[in-house]
């Protein structure tokens, strides 16, 4: 249990893709306008990067290294086939919406990265787990970063639901201020830069928080040994 846990805060936040090792940005910050959008290349990744972990772990002992890296990619890219394929048949707005950057995911470091550093490395499970939670702290940047251009940008929230959810989530986009123009420095692409440093800055903010509060306790007990060996 212990190896899952750390697995899943790696993922999500000690070494998460996007905001610590800094990989998959050019799609993160070029289809992040909306939350929806995010979110339906979040869950693509993800499901290339548990496909693909799980594939990658079966074979790890058969493939030569010498031509692992090929194999790997060939993996990768027939996982992204399949991802595309299942969009452009049940959510062809959102698959136009995202457009070339559902086949890039071929090319995410992200994904790469992770079959050969442990998937190549582990079991099935373990594996599988890893893939989930790089793409579930992937997709939390994407949908984070993507619904603060959105409402900066638009005054909505959940615009275009309907485009990954179908007919059911109609309804659901939510209008949280109305202005004559948009904010247009947020829908574009220096905003999600802007946004995307402002992400990064708060986590390291956290971090450094988290450690300073961690050495004040960890000299006090430091302190209370001295004394009572005193």
């Amino acid at each position: 249990m212990s190896q899952y846990q750390d697995l899943a805060f790696e993922g999500m936040w000690k070494n998460n893709p996007a905001l610590v090792q800094l990989l998959g940005l050019c799609p993160l910050l070029a289809v992040t306008a909306t939350v929806i959008n995010g979110l339906g290349l979040g869950l693509a990744t993800t499901a290339v990067l548990i496909g693909s972990n799980i594939t990658v772990s079966l074979v790890r002992n058969i493939v030569r290294s010498e031509i692992r890296i090929p194999v790997f990619v060939m993996i990768i890219a027939a996982f992204v086939t399949i991802i595309q394929l299942l969009m452009n048949a049940f959510t062809y707005e959102l698959y136009l919406a995202l457009g070339i950057f559902i086949p890039l995911i071929v090319t995410n470091c992200a994904i790469i990265g992770r079959a050969e550093a442990f998937a190549s490395k582990n079991s099935v499970l373990p594996a599988a787990f890893d893939g989930l939670m790089m793409g579930a702290g992937f997709t939390a940047v994407l949908m984070l970063l993507g619904g603060m251009r959105e409402v900066l940008g638009s005054g909505t929230l959940l615009a275009g639901a309907d485009r990954l959810f179908g007919p059911v989530a109609t309804n659901w986009p939510i209008q949280i201020f109305s202005a004559e123009q948009p904010f247009l420095l947020a829908i574009l692409p220096p905003g999600a830069f802007i946004g995307m440093g402002l992400l990064i800055a708060a986590k390291n903010m956290l971090d450094n928080r988290a450690a300073t509060k961690q050495a004040t306790a960890t000299e006090k007990v430091t302190r209370i040994r001295v004394t009572a060996e005193s």
